[in-house]
């Protein structure tokens, strides 16, 4: 144990040294608020534009509270991806190449506490800047579109939040599988594109799939009480996560072995 924490600080201190507990929650932030500002201030933001032509008519339909917050998640799910997939995709590659990782693992330092520790400090990142941009978003949302409660607030933080733990232990994975991080970044993506694909393909059987559950957070929201669908996928979801950081595990352990 004492020698997972020594790691996870290691992890902890990295990212501060690297800005990375101050630019990823401003991002997150910045982009959980962009869709519903932009919407409610269209109107606004035309009319300093210099207007629609003369003639033109122009209406933006009312948006509910569960609206707003799929906008919010519409961004997380695009661009905030992008973030955390770039923000990792040299964790352990990175080190690999460099000859970092050899030099950590040839000590007795556990397999699973170095992949682990990782695993965890990016969480505890991710997680955090979930929070911080969904509660500013959940600010402006009642400020401005209509009360949504504390509770769903919550709700909407931890489902969503397991699948960026998807997203970051898939990296994670292929941070083990490749030395590339611009490999790494690729095979990240196009897994959850194909993912994505195959899941709006096959939507009916795929219900409990981990990029569903954006769908059923709407759902949860307009109905007021959690899917049974949801909670399927979030299960999955986090049975996948764990199954990949222990498929990094023994990767990297057969990498370096190898090696």
């Amino acid at each position: 144990m004492m020698q997972w924490m020594t790691l996870f600080k290691k992890e902890l201190l990295e990212n501060w040294r690297n800005v990375k507990w101050i630019w990823v929650p401003l991002v997150i932030i910045l982009l959980a608020i962009l869709d519903p500002l932009a919407n409610y201030y269209m109107p606004q933001i035309i009319d300093m534009a210099g207007g629609m032509p003369e003639g033109t008519a122009f209406e933006l339909p009312e948006f509910s509270p569960a609206d707003a917050v799929m906008m919010s998640l519409g961004q997380l799910s695009t661009m905030g991806v992008l973030v955390i997939v770039l923000m990792s995709m040299g964790t352990i590659s990175g080190e690999r190449k460099s000859g970092v990782s050899e030099l950590i693992l040839v000590k007795p330092v556990s397999y699973w506490n170095y992949v682990s520790a990782k695993w965890t400090s990016y969480l505890l990142l991710i997680w955090l800047s979930l929070f911080l941009g969904l509660f500013v978003s959940w600010y402006y949302i009642n400020l401005l579109f209509g009360e949504l409660s504390f509770v769903a607030f919550i709700q909407v933080v931890f489902f969503y939040g397991l699948w960026l733990t998807f997203v970051i232990s898939l990296s994670i994975f292929y941070n083990t599988l490749v030395k590339l991080p611009g490999l790494v970044a690729f095979l990240t993506i196009a897994t959850i594109i194909a993912m994505s694909g195959i899941t709006q393909v096959f939507s009916h059987v795929l219900a409990w799939s981990p990029n569903m559950i954006a769908q059923h957070i709407h759902e949860m929201l307009l109905i007021e009480q959690i899917p049974g669908d949801l909670i399927g996928a979030a299960i999955v979801t986090f049975i996948l996560s764990i199954l990949l950081i222990i498929g990094a595990t023994f990767t990297l352990q057969k990498k370096e072995l190898a090696n």
